[in-house]
């Protein structure tokens, strides 16, 4: 009983700085869009990807794995990513078709959930090579938008984003061809029953 009430805690330190890393959302793209104020967006980048760290860093330690985190922290790392690829694609600094191929993988993958839930599950354990491509993509942007300039320090930028970006394309897609090839999988060795429910 203890355990579900843990569980179930909205307010908790982690789902704090997850809230916080989610309102960055707007005011990251306000940044790059409207002031184009690249060195502030990059700061608030940097913030983010602390708190990304901290908050799961968090609730291992202060024992506050809550169910509303293990939602807000994946959507907000979501949520960022496309904010810097439309931000980043409306400046030019990246083709459009990297812009939209991110997004698709991520329709992909919501286009599975009802066949999961079908069996049972809500969700697949998070892969290795989902989390390698989270890591890549989230230096690739940074480096791409600091890239974006004259000077030894913005060619440097340009070429090792490019570089983790083709990297952190390359393994969400094969990370998210990997889920699928999971789901099916499961489709096929596992009867079908109704959802888990959290009461």
């Amino acid at each position: 009983m203890a355990d579900e009430t843990r569980t179930n805690r909205v307010w908790t330190l982690p789902n704090l700085l997850s809230a916080v890393r989610l309102a960055g959302v707007p005011v990251f793209l306000w940044l790059v869009l409207g002031p184009e104020a690249d060195g502030w967006a990059l700061a608030l980048l940097m913030v983010s990807g602390f708190t990304d760290y901290a908050d799961g860093w968090l609730a291992r330690r202060l024992n506050q794995t809550t169910l509303l985190g293990q939602v807000l922290d994946p959507v907000a790392d979501r949520l960022y990513i496309l904010a810097v690829v439309v931000g980043l694609a409306m400046r030019d600094i990246i083709p459009w078709w990297l812009a939209i191929s991110l997004p698709l993988r991520d329709l992909l993958m919501w286009g599975l959930v009802p066949f999961l839930r079908t069996r049972g599950y809500s969700a697949l354990p998070v892969h290795f090579l989902g989390k390698a491509a989270t890591f890549n993509l989230l230096y690739a942007f940074p480096l791409l938008l600091l890239g974006d300039g004259d000077g030894v320090v913005a060619t440097l930028s340009e070429v090792f984003g490019w570089a983790f970006a083709f990297w952190g394309v390359g393994l969400y897609w094969w990370a998210g061809l990997l889920y699928a090839w999971q789901v099916r999988k499961l489709l096929a060795t596992t009867e079908r029953r109704p959802p888990v429910r959290h009461e």
